[in-house]
């Protein structure tokens, strides 16, 4: 299963803690938590916000592409 360790993989790598994200969103850090462990399973909504937040397509997240960004790929490819 790629989205949970690709979830906690892109907040790493863009040097957020689980506090920032939440902080972003809105959201107690233990749900959270429960959502990059996969205790709790995530509503859309909140798979679209937490995209959002760490500027991620929620298709890398899901295993079904394996670029981070297509709108930065496009930025990089037309330069």
């Amino acid at each position: 299963m790629y989205f949970l360790p690709r979830l906690k993989e892109v907040r790493v790598m863009k040097n957020m803690r689980q506090k920032d994200v939440c902080n972003i969103l809105n959201m107690k850090q233990s749900q959270y938590s429960r959502y990059e462990s996969g205790e709790d399973e995530m509503k859309i909504g909140t798979l679209i916000e937490i995209c959002r937040a760490l500027d991620i397509s929620s298709d890398y997240l899901l295993g079904l592409s394996d670029i981070p960004n297509p709108v930065d790929e496009g930025k990089t490819a037309s330069r």
